[in-house]
């Protein structure tokens, strides 16, 4: 399975949605004035959820499996709103702070 048919799979999974990809976006998030994640993330529009019409999507390397992406999705709802606020949301999410 390619990379973006796998990231519309994932959204279908995650949020019971049909994904269609509109762009890639590069972001760079930066963290005390270093690059702290950097890539490539998928912005979809999305039908059949009831709140977003966009989710972002992105997918890194999974460390146990070799040829695996840990594959991240989030709706775009506020506060989420470009795929620099989605990395942003999915971090703070991750290091507990959402």
């Amino acid at each position: 399975m390619d990379y973006i048919s796998a990231l519309k799979q994932a959204i279908g999974k995650e949020h019971g949605c049909e994904a269609h990809l509109e762009q890639l976006v590069p972001v760079a998030e930066t963290h005390l004035g270093e690059i702290s994640w950097e890539g490539d993330v998928a912005v979809f529009r999305i039908d059949g959820h009831l709140r977003a019409r966009r989710c972002y999507a992105w997918g890194v390397p999974d460390d146990d499996e070799a040829e695996s992406r840990k594959i991240t999705t989030v709706l775009e709802i506020p506060p989420v709103n470009s795929a620099e606020t989605a990395v942003r949301a999915a971090r703070a999410r991750k290091n507990g702070a959402g």
